[in-house]
């Protein structure tokens, strides 16, 4: 079972892809069949990564999970496309491609893409922030643990296509992420035996923008886990070892916490 020693207040888990959820007002935008929406789902979900590295017993007020599916808006991309990595996949904050490069979305309305936004990605933003807020008010610093998976073998979508994938990959930032917390936490998930690799497949940590380059109390650190590990990839099932491997990861997030 996971350690039940609590992590300290000031860690939050940002959860923003473990959703599946697809409001029937929004399923209409998707001209995929029901069948194929799924496979999406199942393709792009982190699946239970807020069980996973999270567990049962954190406190609801230290973890901001979105509510509903990526597909419907992404909240770890830039609201402004212009600024988003991903767009040229057809990935930014409103998704119009699928995984595999055909087409997810019809062409949005006049005020449908505001209206996304306005009803999904800025509230979630808001509870982040305030989160945040909340955390450096009482106790002077924050953590932003942001919870992620990703599939064994890497997507067409994805800008790292090399098929030799790390168990563990912890994303960066060059302002939020100190050294000493991006060592402690390296060296605790490979001493639990896990192959750790920084940046690699994925980048970066998300900050709220509030406080982005500008707050120094306030750190982050991605979190990706192999999805091999703990699922399986065709199905969503659990594999029999998800306890195991939950118990084992939560352990080393709080070893790295301990020696920072």
């Amino acid at each position: 079972m996971p350690n039940p020693q609590p992590l300290p207040p000031w860690v939050l888990f940002h959860v923003p892809h473990d959703a599946t959820l697809i409001p029937p007002a929004v399923r209409g935008q998707f001209p995929l069949s029901d069948a194929e929406l799924d496979r999406e789902l199942l393709t792009m979900t982190d699946h239970h990564s807020l069980d996973l590295l999270a567990g049962t017993s954190v406190p609801p007020a230290q973890v901001v999970r979105a509510p509903v599916s990526r597909l419907v808006v992404d909240p770890e991309r830039f609201e402004d496309d212009a600024r988003e990595v991903m767009t040229r996949f057809g990935m930014g904050v409103v998704y119009e491609r699928t995984s595999q490069g055909l087409p997810l979305r019809r062409p949005l309305r006049p005020g449908e893409r505001e209206a996304l936004l306005e009803a999904y990605y800025r509230p979630h933003h808001r509870r982040l922030t305030e989160a945040v807020d909340l955390a450096l008010a009482r106790h002077g610093r924050a953590l932003v643990l942001d919870a992620h998976s990703f599939p064994a073998a890497p997507l067409p979508c994805e800008q790292d296509p090399n098929p030799d994938r790390p168990q563990v990959c912890l994303g960066t930032d060059p302002y939020h992420t100190p050294a000493p917390l991006r060592l402690a936490m390296t060296a605790a998930f490979r001493r639990f035996g896990y192959d750790v690799r920084i940046d690699a497949p994925f980048a970066g940590a998300l900050v709220p923008a509030a406080h982005y380059r500008q707050e120094p109390r306030v750190a982050a650190l991605m979190v990706e886990v192999n999805r091999s590990l703990y699922m399986d990839e065709a199905t969503g099932a659990r594999h029999d070892r998800f306890s195991r491997v939950a118990a084992s990861l939560q352990d080393a997030l709080r070893a790295g916490l301990e020696a920072w």
